[in-house]
């Protein structure tokens, strides 16, 4: 199996948009992932055998990177998809010269921090009740780059 990951195009939106729905309990529509790719979001995505399985964003703000999600279709979990992701958003935020990024992940969500971690990320706040369906609080995480 190949793990392609590709820089986003317009053609890619409307897969975005259905990981988007298959992945999150209030997902962002093809509209505005679109929208949010005019204002200043880098979007991935992964390809296994030429399908669309995952993907992921980072909005840039001035010297700031904000991933905005990183999504894997759940058959494709496990296999180093979110990896590669997290990955490219990581070389793309230090190919732009920002000085962080910065995320917010599900506190039940053992193993995305797991990864995170493992990328330098480090745990620098909690947001009380950020999530809903089901509610739940934020773990923020943050990778400089400047230090």
């Amino acid at each position: 199996m190949e793990i392609a990951v590709l820089d986003f195009t317009e053609d890619f939106a409307e897969d975005i948009a259905k990981i988007e729905a298959a992945c999150f309990s209030s997902p962002w529509s093809e509209t505005a992932i679109l929208d949010s790719h005019k204002n200043n979001t880098y979007f991935t995505v992964a390809k296994v055998n030429g399908k669309i399985v995952g993907y992921g964003g980072v909005q840039v703000i001035l010297d700031e990177g904000y991933i905005t999600n990183i999504a894997v279709l759940e058959d494709f979990r496990g296999l180093g998809i979110g990896k590669k992701i997290v990955n490219r958003l990581t070389e793309y935020a230090k190919d732009q010269n920002l000085s962080f990024i910065t995320l917010e992940v599900r506190e039940s969500n053992e193993r995305a921090i797991t990864l995170y971690k493992s990328f330098g990320f480090s745990t620098i706040g909690k947001r009380r009740n950020f999530y809903e369906k089901p509610q739940e609080d934020a773990i923020l995480m943050t990778k400089r780059f400047d230090i």
